[in-house]
Protein backbone atom coordinates (compact mmCIF):
# COMPACT_ATOMS: atom_id res chain seq x y z
CA UNK A 1 0.00 0.00 0.00
CA UNK A 2 1.75 3.17 -0.78
CA UNK A 3 1.97 6.51 0.89
CA UNK A 4 1.55 10.05 -0.37
CA UNK A 5 1.40 13.25 1.51
CA UNK A 6 -0.40 16.48 1.18
CA UNK A 7 -1.54 19.52 2.07
CA UNK A 8 -4.87 19.41 1.67
CA UNK A 9 -6.77 16.26 0.27
CA UNK A 10 -9.92 17.30 -1.46
CA UNK A 11 -13.02 14.38 -1.45
CA UNK A 12 -15.45 15.19 -4.19
CA UNK A 13 -14.20 16.61 -7.49
CA UNK A 14 -17.91 18.54 -8.71
CA UNK A 15 -18.03 21.78 -9.28
CA UNK A 16 -17.35 23.06 -5.24
CA UNK A 17 -14.58 20.51 -5.07
CA UNK A 18 -13.00 21.56 -8.24
CA UNK A 19 -13.81 25.39 -7.38
CA UNK A 20 -11.65 24.83 -4.23
CA UNK A 21 -9.02 23.58 -5.62
CA UNK A 22 -8.66 26.04 -7.94
CA UNK A 23 -8.70 28.85 -5.55
CA UNK A 24 -6.10 26.89 -3.30
CA UNK A 25 -4.19 27.06 -6.75
CA UNK A 26 -2.33 30.64 -5.79
CA UNK A 27 -1.59 29.33 -2.22
CA UNK A 28 1.71 27.15 -3.63
CA UNK A 29 0.34 23.79 -1.67
CA UNK A 30 0.35 20.10 -2.43
CA UNK A 31 -3.79 19.61 -3.14
CA UNK A 32 -5.42 16.18 -4.63
CA UNK A 33 -8.53 15.80 -5.70
CA UNK A 34 -10.33 12.21 -4.98
CA UNK A 35 -13.57 11.65 -6.98
CA UNK A 36 -15.69 8.75 -7.75
CA UNK A 37 -16.99 9.50 -11.23
CA UNK A 38 -14.87 9.64 -14.46
CA UNK A 39 -14.17 13.35 -15.19
CA UNK A 40 -15.94 13.31 -18.46
CA UNK A 41 -18.72 10.49 -17.55
CA UNK A 42 -22.22 11.34 -18.65
CA UNK A 43 -23.26 10.04 -15.07
CA UNK A 44 -20.96 12.70 -13.53
CA UNK A 45 -23.98 13.93 -11.48
CA UNK A 46 -22.21 17.80 -11.02
CA UNK A 47 -21.99 18.31 -14.95
CA UNK A 48 -24.84 17.73 -16.18
CA UNK A 49 -27.73 19.45 -18.28
CA UNK A 50 -29.24 21.23 -15.43
CA UNK A 51 -28.59 24.85 -14.66
CA UNK A 52 -27.22 27.06 -11.82
CA UNK A 53 -27.82 30.21 -11.17
CA UNK A 54 -24.71 32.04 -10.12
CA UNK A 55 -24.95 34.80 -7.52
CA UNK A 56 -22.94 38.48 -7.96
CA UNK A 57 -20.53 36.81 -5.03
CA UNK A 58 -19.72 33.98 -7.06
CA UNK A 59 -19.30 35.93 -10.02
CA UNK A 60 -16.94 38.20 -7.92
CA UNK A 61 -14.98 34.75 -7.10
CA UNK A 62 -14.81 33.75 -10.77
CA UNK A 63 -13.08 36.59 -11.45
CA UNK A 64 -10.94 37.15 -8.95
CA UNK A 65 -9.80 33.31 -9.79
CA UNK A 66 -9.28 34.27 -13.51
CA UNK A 67 -12.38 32.41 -14.77
CA UNK A 68 -15.07 34.54 -15.46
CA UNK A 69 -14.38 35.27 -19.09
CA UNK A 70 -14.89 31.81 -20.33
CA UNK A 71 -17.97 31.16 -18.38
CA UNK A 72 -19.73 34.76 -18.68
CA UNK A 73 -19.23 33.81 -22.42
CA UNK A 74 -21.92 30.95 -22.18
CA UNK A 75 -23.88 32.25 -19.71
CA UNK A 76 -27.26 34.13 -19.57
CA UNK A 77 -27.76 37.59 -17.18
CA UNK A 78 -30.94 37.57 -15.22
CA UNK A 79 -31.78 41.80 -14.60
CA UNK A 80 -34.67 41.48 -13.03
CA UNK A 81 -36.64 38.45 -10.56
CA UNK A 82 -40.41 38.29 -10.68
CA UNK A 83 -42.13 36.72 -7.62
CA UNK A 84 -45.96 35.63 -7.16
CA UNK A 85 -48.12 33.50 -5.58
CA UNK A 86 -50.72 31.83 -7.72
CA UNK A 87 -54.45 33.40 -7.36
CA UNK A 88 -53.38 36.00 -5.15
CA UNK A 89 -52.74 40.01 -6.06
CA UNK A 90 -49.60 40.24 -4.42
CA UNK A 91 -46.37 40.17 -6.36
CA UNK A 92 -42.47 41.72 -6.03
CA UNK A 93 -39.88 42.83 -8.28
CA UNK A 94 -36.64 43.17 -8.21
CA UNK A 95 -34.73 45.28 -10.75
CA UNK A 96 -30.83 45.37 -11.64
CA UNK A 97 -30.84 48.75 -12.49
CA UNK A 98 -32.53 49.70 -9.50
CA UNK A 99 -29.62 47.45 -7.61
CA UNK A 100 -27.30 49.55 -9.68
CA UNK A 101 -25.35 46.19 -11.01
CA UNK A 102 -25.27 44.89 -14.52
CA UNK A 103 -26.75 41.74 -13.50
CA UNK A 104 -28.57 40.09 -9.91
CA UNK A 105 -26.85 36.92 -11.12
CA UNK A 106 -25.81 34.89 -14.14
CA UNK A 107 -27.65 31.27 -14.96
CA UNK A 108 -25.25 28.54 -16.71
CA UNK A 109 -25.78 25.18 -17.77
CA UNK A 110 -23.74 23.29 -15.22
CA UNK A 111 -22.00 20.72 -17.68
CA UNK A 112 -20.70 24.22 -19.31
CA UNK A 113 -19.70 25.46 -16.33
CA UNK A 114 -18.13 22.00 -15.59
CA UNK A 115 -16.44 22.18 -18.44
CA UNK A 116 -14.59 25.80 -17.79
CA UNK A 117 -13.62 24.55 -14.42
CA UNK A 118 -12.00 20.89 -15.53
CA UNK A 119 -9.95 23.04 -17.61
CA UNK A 120 -8.67 25.13 -15.80
CA UNK A 121 -7.56 21.89 -13.39
CA UNK A 122 -5.45 20.63 -16.28
CA UNK A 123 -3.52 23.33 -16.18
CA UNK A 124 -2.61 23.44 -12.10
CA UNK A 125 -0.24 21.36 -10.86
CA UNK A 126 -3.35 19.13 -8.74
CA UNK A 127 -3.68 15.71 -8.58
CA UNK A 128 -6.65 14.60 -9.74
CA UNK A 129 -7.41 10.78 -8.24
CA UNK A 130 -10.39 9.49 -10.65
CA UNK A 131 -12.45 7.40 -10.79
CA UNK A 132 -11.41 6.86 -7.07
CA UNK A 133 -13.18 7.04 -3.42
CA UNK A 134 -12.41 7.48 -0.40
CA UNK A 135 -13.28 4.12 1.43
CA UNK A 136 -11.86 4.78 5.33
CA UNK A 137 -10.53 8.04 7.16
CA UNK A 138 -7.84 8.02 10.16
CA UNK A 139 -8.36 10.65 12.20
CA UNK A 140 -4.69 11.91 14.60
CA UNK A 141 -3.39 14.51 15.64
CA UNK A 142 -0.39 15.31 13.75
CA UNK A 143 -2.42 14.04 10.16
CA UNK A 144 -5.58 13.15 8.31
CA UNK A 145 -5.35 9.55 6.51
CA UNK A 146 -7.61 8.73 3.89
CA UNK A 147 -7.62 4.81 2.03
CA UNK A 148 -8.21 5.20 -1.44
CA UNK A 149 -10.36 2.84 -4.03
CA UNK A 150 -9.36 3.10 -7.70
CA UNK A 151 -11.81 1.80 -9.97
CA UNK A 152 -9.18 -0.99 -10.54
CA UNK A 153 -8.82 -2.02 -6.87
CA UNK A 154 -5.84 -0.54 -6.18
CA UNK A 155 -5.80 1.32 -2.86
CA UNK A 156 -3.19 3.67 -1.68
CA UNK A 157 -3.44 6.24 1.51
CA UNK A 158 -2.85 9.46 1.46
CA UNK A 159 -1.76 11.49 4.56
CA UNK A 160 -2.03 15.09 4.27
CA UNK A 161 -2.62 17.46 6.85
CA UNK A 162 -6.28 18.80 6.31
CA UNK A 163 -9.05 16.47 4.62
CA UNK A 164 -12.02 18.24 2.77
CA UNK A 165 -15.41 16.58 2.33
CA UNK A 166 -16.83 18.17 -0.71
CA UNK A 167 -18.72 15.23 -2.26
CA UNK A 168 -22.34 15.92 -1.45
CA UNK A 169 -25.67 16.14 0.65
CA UNK A 170 -25.12 12.07 1.17
CA UNK A 171 -21.63 12.13 2.09
CA UNK A 172 -19.22 9.22 2.59
CA UNK A 173 -16.71 11.01 4.13
CA UNK A 174 -18.56 13.32 6.36
CA UNK A 175 -20.18 9.97 7.90
CA UNK A 176 -16.51 8.36 8.21
CA UNK A 177 -15.25 12.07 10.37
CA UNK A 178 -18.06 11.31 12.79
CA UNK A 179 -20.12 13.93 12.18
CA UNK A 180 -24.07 13.76 11.78
CA UNK A 181 -26.42 15.39 9.34
CA UNK A 182 -30.04 16.16 10.22
CA UNK A 183 -32.26 15.32 7.19
CA UNK A 184 -35.53 15.62 6.72
CA UNK A 185 -37.41 15.26 3.12
CA UNK A 186 -39.88 18.34 1.71
CA UNK A 187 -42.34 15.47 0.77
CA UNK A 188 -41.71 16.77 -3.30
CA UNK A 189 -39.19 16.23 -5.64
CA UNK A 190 -37.96 19.13 -8.39
CA UNK A 191 -38.70 18.16 -12.21
CA UNK A 192 -36.17 19.79 -13.94
CA UNK A 193 -35.79 20.70 -17.62
CA UNK A 194 -35.50 23.66 -20.31
CA UNK A 195 -38.29 24.73 -23.10
CA UNK A 196 -39.45 27.44 -25.67
CA UNK A 197 -41.42 30.27 -24.73
CA UNK A 198 -43.43 32.27 -27.09
CA UNK A 199 -42.77 35.50 -25.82
CA UNK A 200 -39.08 36.20 -25.40
CA UNK A 201 -38.03 35.76 -21.71
CA UNK A 202 -35.99 38.45 -21.91
CA UNK A 203 -33.59 38.06 -19.19
CA UNK A 204 -36.20 38.46 -16.42
CA UNK A 205 -35.92 34.81 -13.71
CA UNK A 206 -39.60 33.98 -12.79
CA UNK A 207 -40.45 32.47 -9.06
CA UNK A 208 -44.05 31.08 -9.17
CA UNK A 209 -45.38 29.77 -5.80
CA UNK A 210 -48.38 27.02 -6.18
CA UNK A 211 -50.08 24.72 -4.06
CA UNK A 212 -47.99 21.56 -5.45
CA UNK A 213 -44.76 24.08 -4.28
CA UNK A 214 -42.74 26.64 -6.49
CA UNK A 215 -42.38 27.15 -9.98
CA UNK A 216 -39.04 28.83 -11.09
CA UNK A 217 -38.31 29.84 -14.41
CA UNK A 218 -35.16 31.36 -15.74
CA UNK A 219 -33.36 32.78 -18.93
CA UNK A 220 -30.52 30.24 -20.35
CA UNK A 221 -28.36 30.14 -23.60
CA UNK A 222 -30.38 30.55 -27.18
CA UNK A 223 -33.39 32.24 -25.79
CA UNK A 224 -34.23 29.05 -24.09
CA UNK A 225 -35.92 29.13 -20.67
CA UNK A 226 -35.17 26.54 -17.74
CA UNK A 227 -37.71 25.22 -14.90
CA UNK A 228 -37.53 23.94 -11.97
CA UNK A 229 -40.83 22.69 -10.48
CA UNK A 230 -41.80 21.02 -7.35
CA UNK A 231 -44.40 18.74 -7.25
CA UNK A 232 -45.60 16.85 -4.36
CA UNK A 233 -43.28 13.34 -3.93
CA UNK A 234 -46.82 11.38 -4.57
CA UNK A 235 -47.40 13.32 -8.06
CA UNK A 236 -44.33 12.55 -9.23
CA UNK A 237 -43.70 9.58 -11.02
CA UNK A 238 -47.19 10.76 -12.79
CA UNK A 239 -45.54 14.06 -13.94
CA UNK A 240 -42.99 12.82 -15.26
CA UNK A 241 -44.58 9.63 -17.00
CA UNK A 242 -46.80 12.38 -18.86
CA UNK A 243 -45.83 13.00 -22.38
CA UNK A 244 -44.35 16.58 -23.77
CA UNK A 245 -47.72 17.80 -24.83
CA UNK A 246 -49.54 16.59 -21.69
CA UNK A 247 -46.72 17.99 -19.21
CA UNK A 248 -46.69 21.35 -20.93
CA UNK A 249 -49.94 22.06 -20.31
CA UNK A 250 -49.73 21.39 -16.82
CA UNK A 251 -46.69 23.44 -16.83
CA UNK A 252 -48.17 26.16 -18.33
CA UNK A 253 -51.78 25.93 -16.31
CA UNK A 254 -49.00 26.50 -13.10
CA UNK A 255 -47.15 29.52 -14.63
CA UNK A 256 -49.59 31.06 -16.58
CA UNK A 257 -49.17 32.62 -19.96
CA UNK A 258 -47.04 35.61 -19.05
CA UNK A 259 -44.28 34.27 -21.69
CA UNK A 260 -47.12 32.94 -23.70
CA UNK A 261 -47.29 29.49 -24.89
CA UNK A 262 -44.89 26.98 -23.84
CA UNK A 263 -43.35 24.36 -26.59
CA UNK A 264 -40.49 22.10 -27.49
CA UNK A 265 -39.48 20.90 -23.93
CA UNK A 266 -36.49 19.29 -23.67
CA UNK A 267 -35.34 16.57 -21.52
CA UNK A 268 -37.07 16.05 -17.67
CA UNK A 269 -35.05 14.98 -15.09
CA UNK A 270 -36.13 14.95 -11.23
CA UNK A 271 -34.65 14.70 -7.71
CA UNK A 272 -36.25 14.17 -3.56
CA UNK A 273 -35.72 17.69 -2.42
CA UNK A 274 -34.39 17.04 1.42
CA UNK A 275 -32.84 19.86 4.18
CA UNK A 276 -29.18 18.59 5.07
CA UNK A 277 -27.69 19.81 7.62
CA UNK A 278 -24.48 19.22 9.28
CA UNK A 279 -24.40 19.32 13.13
CA UNK A 280 -21.13 20.51 12.95
CA UNK A 281 -18.61 21.80 10.19
CA UNK A 282 -15.11 20.46 11.73
CA UNK A 283 -13.44 17.42 12.72
CA UNK A 284 -9.75 16.86 13.93
CA UNK A 285 -8.07 17.97 10.82
CA UNK A 286 -11.10 18.04 8.64
CA UNK A 287 -13.76 20.16 7.60
CA UNK A 288 -17.25 20.39 5.59
CA UNK A 289 -18.19 22.38 2.77
CA UNK A 290 -21.10 22.80 0.29
CA UNK A 291 -23.69 20.06 -0.11
CA UNK A 292 -21.85 17.78 3.00
CA UNK A 293 -22.74 21.30 5.37
CA UNK A 294 -25.94 21.83 3.86
CA UNK A 295 -28.42 20.57 1.93
CA UNK A 296 -31.46 23.50 0.71
CA UNK A 297 -34.11 23.44 -1.34
CA UNK A 298 -34.15 25.22 -4.61
CA UNK A 299 -36.49 27.87 -4.16
CA UNK A 300 -34.18 30.36 -3.45
CA UNK A 301 -31.63 29.37 -5.94
CA UNK A 302 -29.04 29.65 -3.18
CA UNK A 303 -27.91 26.01 -2.49
CA UNK A 304 -24.21 26.62 -4.98
CA UNK A 305 -23.48 29.97 -3.91
CA UNK A 306 -23.56 29.19 -0.72
CA UNK A 307 -21.42 26.48 -1.20
CA UNK A 308 -18.87 28.42 -2.91
CA UNK A 309 -18.86 30.93 0.27
CA UNK A 310 -17.49 28.28 1.86
CA UNK A 311 -14.74 27.68 -0.70
CA UNK A 312 -13.93 31.19 -0.23
CA UNK A 313 -14.20 31.28 3.62
CA UNK A 314 -11.88 28.02 3.85
CA UNK A 315 -9.01 29.62 1.41
CA UNK A 316 -9.20 32.96 3.41
CA UNK A 317 -8.73 31.44 6.62
CA UNK A 318 -5.84 29.33 5.33
CA UNK A 319 -4.21 31.94 3.41
CA UNK A 320 -4.11 34.26 6.55
CA UNK A 321 -2.66 31.81 8.68
CA UNK A 322 0.06 30.94 5.93
CA UNK A 323 0.72 34.68 6.25
CA UNK A 324 1.18 35.00 9.60
CA UNK A 325 3.03 31.52 10.61
CA UNK A 326 6.38 30.58 9.34
CA UNK A 327 5.50 26.89 10.67
CA UNK A 328 1.98 26.82 8.30
CA UNK A 329 -0.15 24.11 9.19
CA UNK A 330 -3.39 24.28 6.90
CA UNK A 331 -4.92 21.48 8.87
CA UNK A 332 -4.50 23.52 12.48
CA UNK A 333 -7.23 24.08 15.13
CA UNK A 334 -7.24 27.35 14.80
CA UNK A 335 -8.27 27.78 11.13
CA UNK A 336 -10.87 25.51 11.16
CA UNK A 337 -12.88 27.18 14.26
CA UNK A 338 -12.04 30.58 12.30
CA UNK A 339 -13.69 28.71 9.32
CA UNK A 340 -16.93 27.28 11.34
CA UNK A 341 -17.36 30.40 13.52
CA UNK A 342 -17.34 32.19 10.15
CA UNK A 343 -19.80 30.38 8.19
CA UNK A 344 -22.09 29.44 11.07
CA UNK A 345 -24.09 32.18 10.79
CA UNK A 346 -24.13 32.48 6.52
CA UNK A 347 -25.07 29.02 6.37
CA UNK A 348 -27.92 28.86 9.57
CA UNK A 349 -29.57 32.13 7.56
CA UNK A 350 -29.55 30.46 4.22
CA UNK A 351 -31.26 27.40 5.49
CA UNK A 352 -33.65 29.24 8.03
CA UNK A 353 -34.69 31.74 4.93
CA UNK A 354 -35.08 28.70 2.06
CA UNK A 355 -37.15 26.61 4.83
CA UNK A 356 -39.43 29.27 5.76
CA UNK A 357 -40.06 29.89 2.30
CA UNK A 358 -41.33 26.74 1.65
CA UNK A 359 -43.52 27.11 4.34
CA UNK A 360 -44.71 29.96 4.09
CA UNK A 361 -45.64 29.28 0.53
CA UNK A 362 -47.02 25.88 1.35
CA UNK A 363 -49.57 26.31 3.56
CA UNK A 364 -53.20 27.12 2.49
CA UNK A 365 -54.05 28.26 6.28
CA UNK A 366 -55.45 31.52 5.73
CA UNK A 367 -53.61 33.85 8.17
CA UNK A 368 -50.71 32.71 6.25
CA UNK A 369 -52.28 33.54 3.18
CA UNK A 370 -53.19 37.22 4.00
CA UNK A 371 -49.31 37.19 5.52
CA UNK A 372 -48.12 36.37 2.18
CA UNK A 373 -50.10 39.10 0.09
CA UNK A 374 -49.57 41.69 3.15
CA UNK A 375 -45.71 40.76 2.80
CA UNK A 376 -45.24 40.30 -1.18
CA UNK A 377 -47.11 43.91 -1.00
CA UNK A 378 -44.96 45.39 1.90
CA UNK A 379 -41.63 44.10 -0.35
CA UNK A 380 -42.32 46.51 -2.94
CA UNK A 381 -43.86 49.27 -1.12
CA UNK A 382 -41.79 49.22 2.17
CA UNK A 383 -38.67 51.64 1.39
CA UNK A 384 -35.49 49.83 1.89
CA UNK A 385 -36.57 46.30 2.02
CA UNK A 386 -35.91 45.07 -1.66
CA UNK A 387 -32.55 46.80 -1.52
CA UNK A 388 -31.65 44.13 1.66
CA UNK A 389 -33.42 41.08 -0.18
CA UNK A 390 -31.82 41.98 -3.25
CA UNK A 391 -27.98 42.10 -1.35
CA UNK A 392 -28.67 39.07 0.73
CA UNK A 393 -29.82 37.20 -3.27
CA UNK A 394 -26.70 38.66 -4.71
CA UNK A 395 -24.69 37.39 -1.76
CA UNK A 396 -22.82 40.29 -0.95
CA UNK A 397 -24.82 40.57 3.20
CA UNK A 398 -22.79 39.87 5.89
CA UNK A 399 -18.49 39.81 6.14
CA UNK A 400 -17.13 38.81 3.06
CA UNK A 401 -14.51 36.59 1.93
CA UNK A 402 -11.82 38.08 -0.36
CA UNK A 403 -12.74 35.90 -2.89
CA UNK A 404 -15.83 36.64 -2.52
CA UNK A 405 -15.05 40.30 -2.42
CA UNK A 406 -13.20 39.63 -6.02
CA UNK A 407 -9.76 40.49 -4.60
CA UNK A 408 -7.25 37.18 -5.70
CA UNK A 409 -5.64 35.16 -2.64
CA UNK A 410 -1.95 34.96 -3.57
Amino acid sequence: MNKRDYDIVIAGGGMIGTSLALALAPLGLRVAVVEAVARREAAQPSFDDRSTALSRSTQRMFEAMGLWPDIVAASTPIRAIHVSDQGRFGFSHIDADEQRVEALGYVVINRVLGGVLQAALDEQSIDVLCPARIVDVELAKDAARASVEFASGERQTLACALLVAADGANSTVRDMLGITAQQSSYGQRAVIGNLLTEKAIDNVAYERFTPQGPLAVLPVADGRAGFVWTVSADDADRVMALDDHAFLGELQAQFGHRLGRFSRIGKRVSYPLILSKALRLTATRSVLIGNSAHGLHPVSAQGFNLGMRDVAAIVDCIADARTQSGDFDPGATAILSRYADWRRADQKKLVRFTDSLVKLFGSERRPLRVLRNIGMLGFDLVPGVRRVFARHTMGLAGRLPRLSRGVPVR
